[in-house]
């Protein structure tokens, strides 16, 4: 069963004039710190704080995708990153979510960027596909994370049992770079956007150099077992991470913002509208927020957009 502790808790802003009681405070769940949700919210925070009048925010440090749903359906955040095949997998109770049972709660805002598959290892270590991964050492994310279960289905697909087939380490982005700088992995997981501060400051070590395992020959496979509509093909550009010979085929996933159904539509319009119209400011935090832009239509999430969302988006041109 999850933990759902919250790891740090970053509050942004003070409290202007008014009283506290007619302040609104409002959380944020993120991710790991060696991850790009979590300077990404970070920064969302201090904008709601700064801009949306008697609104305050705070970005929480979670587990990741996964967590960020559960704690949305426990009412402990108000918004929360997540991903694509995360929340199908909340909104029908599969797979992380059988427990809790499906999450009818949840609101799409905006989707954000594309996450993009790293395995991560050291040149010269005989991984080049990712069925060389069966008995090595082997990080398949944080426990709660959305790289968890993306790692679990690509090892799955690519004929290596996720649990018995590798010596399984759940550690996030930042240990598991500590750990294979260590000697202490073969290998890790990490969905996240690019550059990941922590893969970039693994690779710029002195005396380290890694390469990216390609997964381009397992999309057919995760298509016909997940749907098509949920990953497609993408690749890390070599300039990307120091050492990299090339690009590297990889598995992408669209990263989505999300909040809860309780929200009133005022507030997550002017939520929404300071996404668009501050985009500068998230760029600043980091450079995967340049990909924010006006979804074509509702389509594009498996979970209804929120009605204050919709508002603005129609605002923007949607019928």
């Amino acid at each position: 069963m999850s933990v759902f502790a919250l790891v740090a808790s970053a509050a942004i802003g003070a409290c202007g004039g008014g009283s506290s009681s007619s302040v609104r405070f409002i959380s944020i769940g993120t991710g790991g710190t060696g991850g790009v949700y979590y300077p990404y919210g970070g920064a969302l925070a201090r904008l709601i704080s700064e801009k949306l009048p008697n609104v305050r925010a705070t970005a929480e440090a979670t587990g990741g995708a996964v967590d960020n749903l559960k704690l949305l359906h426990l009412g402990k955040v108000d918004l929360a990153f997540t991903l694509a095949d995360t929340l199908a997998e909340a909104v029908s109770g599969r797979g992380p979510f059988q427990e809790s049972g499906a999450i009818g709660s949840i609101r799409t805002l905006a989707p954000l960027y594309t996450n993009y598959t790293h395995v991560v290892v050291k040149q010269g270590s005989g991984i080049r596909r990712l069925a060389d991964l069966k008995g090595r050492v082997v990080s398949t994310g944080s426990p709660g994370s959305g790289t968890e279960v993306i790692a679990d289905r690509i090892l799955g697909e690519a004929g290596v049992d996720p649990r018995r087939g590798i010596t399984r380490h759940s550690l996030g982005a930042s240990e598991s770079a500590g750990a294979i700088k260590d000697g202490k992995l073969d290998a890790f997981f990490w969905s996240g956007g690019v550059p990941t501060p922590a893969v970039q400051e693994l690779a710029a070590t002195p005396g380290m150099t890694i390469a990216l395992v390609p997964q381009d020959d397992l999309l057919p496979l995760l298509q016909r077992d997940f749907g098509k509509g949920l990953y497609r093909l993408t690749s890390i550009p070599a300039a990307t991470y120091r050492g990299l010979a090339g690009d590297v085929p990889v598995i992408g996933v669209t990263n989505f913002l999300v909040a809860s159904s309780a929200l009133d539509d005022a507030l997550i319009h002017d939520i929404v509208r300071l996404l668009f119209d501050e985009k500068n400011a998230l760029v600043a935090a980091h450079p995967e927020a340049r990909h924010l832009a006006v979804p074509p239509g509702e389509d594009v999430s498996s979970v209804p957009f929120h009605a204050g969302a919709v508002k603005y988006y129609k605002e923007r041109g949607w019928k």
